[in-house]
């Protein structure tokens, strides 16, 4: 199978778990109700987010949200199914990163146009302290940006040995 119509199944996978997920904690949880699953570190709760990461921009003027968590994530988007399909025989590791980062992202543009936030119902938590609700979207789209450090990391790496082969070279030429 072609490595694009993989990287297709993969975010047509996250998007369908992702809206999967938030519609059963929709249909079975009131707004704030919370399902301890491991007490005292996580629980399912049913949140609205209407910011963007950690809620951030939650209080923005509907204006400023429209921009900003629409239309320019939907250009986002757009611009990174190129590069996806633009890298679809190179790097591994960087095409699923794209392909994670777009099934996150149509997953949480997919609430933000239908219900004007997103449902997040993750919720870790110790002694006091919340870690910020999130979702199969959010994950998606952490899980990739972690390969995409491990990505730029070993190019840096194959660029570091790459130059020091190439000083040996010309160490041994000048001799």
């Amino acid at each position: 199978m072609n490595r694009i119509w993989k990287y297709l199944l993969i975010m047509t996978g996250i998007i369908l778990l992702d809206q999967f997920t938030k519609g059963i904690v929709q249909s079975n949880l009131d707004l704030r109700e919370s399902i301890p699953v491991i007490p005292g570190l996580f629980s399912f709760t049913h949140l609205r987010n209407t910011g963007v990461a950690f809620g951030m921009g939650s209080g923005s003027s509907e204006l400023f949200r429209v921009l900003f968590f629409i239309i320019l994530p939907i250009f986002v988007c757009f611009w990174i199914a190129y590069l996806c399909f633009k890298i679809r025989n190179g790097s591994l590791t960087l095409g699923l990163a794209y392909t994670l980062i777009l099934g996150g992202a149509i997953g949480n543009l997919i609430d933000r146009i239908s219900l004007g936030y997103v449902v997040d119902f993750l919720l870790f938590y110790w002694k006091g302290y919340h870690f910020p609700a999130f979702n199969v979207a959010d994950s998606a789209i952490t899980i990739a940006a972690g390969l995409l450090i491990i990505d730029f990391i070993r190019d840096a790496k194959s660029k570091a040995e790459e130059a020091k082969e190439v000083d040996i070279k010309n160490q041994d030429k000048s001799k």
